[in-house]
């Protein structure tokens, strides 16, 4: 995928963030307003339809420029937790779009339209999974109350800045990292970018308070706000001057932990259950953020001295890393061992899986996710799973069927497009591949490399009527997804 990914050249990545600054050089008219409602006076500069627009729009630029983690366990985890706290805010548009980025800092932020992301580095310093919430809650109240908007109607003047640093800004928290993109960036550009996402004291404390509200009304532990706080609060006393990429953004003051603390304390003392499935994700968060499996082994070796549940996850996390390794008797010893402890839990069936795979042994593969799939026909990840083992087994048809469901029901998934172009060549559907590679070009925003797989496509199709008007009319609509990013 890297490989398509440096396609997008600096200059056309340029240009696509000049089109999406187009959208806020409007006139602003309202002043800041109190938890406001959509399509009150915030919305008279920027609608929340434009807001989503924009976020999609914006969203292309930047997939193009970072690594993105495309783990479908890992997703499908955070998509659940995020619309689990989602149905319970003030968010009224609930489209909401999840990106992970492969990176240990600790960052998550909110972008206009419904635009989530969260670097795997937050479950590095996330103890549980309601801490991991808790800042997950914080930035969907960033969105349902359309902080942003209602500061670009304050800052008039510096918006465009504003916008270009809000690009820019997370594409070097997310890539080179912040001391080190700074060193290259105009003093002007720096000012934009260090203002792009920071909110304003009010800001915070009102996302603070309503996040808090969404994860009591989720049933989720509200303490772990405080205790995330503390946390964090701690960590930038000690960073000196490379302070967190989420702090920078969200500027965490003492006062914010002591009002946490004491809307806390008013509240009736309940006993909270810490879900498991966290500190399994978290495991693979860390393999993917350590990247080399020698690394994450290290890792959780040091780990399994923990008593408690959290060992059952180390023990999960080293016989992932010796997977990787191809040390296939250790890691079918100790996830056999874990399955002993835990005969239900998907995730040591999918290791297992997973390990009949990597040693070709694609027909117990299959089986065994087939039998999953029986409780739950639209299971991402273990459709995800299944079109891999069939891929690898050369069944490229059964791969290309199960791939066609899921880009009918993820279709803005660059990942689920570029599988399928691949299954699709290995089965001899060379007109099939353009069409793929097109839809995974526009989801990353390379528009002219859509255009020219689809015209591949035509032309190999030119005698096919149906095939060569559906191909016209996307050309069509590609035209359109330039001009409104163009005049949004």
């Amino acid at each position: 995928m890297n490989k398509l990914i440096t396609l997008f050249n600096h200059f056309r990545y340029l240009i696509l963030i000049f089109l999406v600054l187009l959208v806020v050089v409007r006139p602003a008219l309202s002043a800041e307003i109190n938890l406001p409602l959509l399509g009150d006076e915030s919305s008279s500069n920027i609608s929340p339809q434009k807001e989503f627009e924009l976020g999609r729009a914006w969203l292309k630029a930047y997939r193009s420029r970072v690594n993105e983690n495309h783990d479908p366990l890992l997703r499908n985890y955070l998509e659940k937790l995020i619309s689990k706290l989602a149905s319970k805010s003030r968010l009224e548009d609930r489209r909401i779009e999840l990106i992970v980025i492969n990176n240990s800092t600790l960052n998550a932020f909110a972008v206009p339209g419904g635009i989530i992301g969260v670097h795997t580095g937050l479950f590095l310093y996330a103890k549980t999974e309601d801490e991991l919430a808790s800042v997950i809650a914080h930035e969907i109240a960033h969105l349902s109350q359309r902080h942003f908007a209602r500061r670009l109607n304050q800052q008039k003047k510096n918006r465009v800045v504003s916008m270009a640093g809000l690009l820019a800004s997370l594409i070097l928290s997310a890539t080179a990292g912040s001391d080190a993109g700074m060193a290259g960036l105009s003093a002007t550009q720096t000012m934009g970018m260090n203002t792009a996402l920071r909110y304003s004291r009010q800001n915070e404390r009102e996302a603070d308070r309503l996040g808090l509200q969404t994860m009591i009304a989720s049933g989720m532990n509200p303490s772990a706000m405080s205790s995330m706080f503390e946390g964090m609060l701690k960590l930038s006393r000690h960073a000196s001057s490379k302070i967190p990429e989420f702090l920078r953004s969200h500027p965490l003051t003492q006062d914010r932990v002591v009002d946490a603390k004491n809307r806390i304390n008013q509240l009736k003392v309940k006993n909270y259950s810490d879900n498991f499935e966290f500190h399994l994700m978290r495991a693979r968060a860390i393999i993917a953020i350590k990247e080399d499996p020698n690394l994450s082994l290290n890792y959780f070796k040091n780990q399994l001295s923990d008593t408690g549940k959290n060992k059952n996850a180390a023990i999960y996390g080293v016989a992932l890393s010796n997977m990787a390794m191809r040390n296939f008797t250790t890691t079918d010893k100790l996830i056999n061992k874990l399955m002993k402890i835990s005969p239900n839990e998907l995730l040591y069936k999918m290791a297992q899986i997973e390990s009949y795979r990597n040693q070709e042994k694609y027909t117990t593969a299959i089986e065994k996710t087939l039998s999953l799939l029986k409780y739950d026909t639209k299971s991402y990840p273990l459709r995800m799973s299944l079109a891999e083992t069939y891929l690898k087994a050369n069944r490229f048809f059964d791969s290309e069927k199960i791939l066609n469901s899921l880009k009918n029901s993820h279709p803005n998934n660059p990942e689920v497009w570029f599988q399928l172009a691949e299954v699709r060549g290995l089965s001899g559907d060379i007109p099939g591949v353009h069409l793929a590679r097109s839809e995974y070009f526009i989801l990353i925003g390379v528009f002219d490399k859509a255009r020219d797989q689809l015209m591949y496509a035509r032309k190999l199709l030119v005698n096919d009527y149906n095939k060569k008007l559906l191909i016209d009319q996307r050309l069509k609509n590609l035209e359109k997804i330039e001009e409104d990013i163009k005049n949004l």
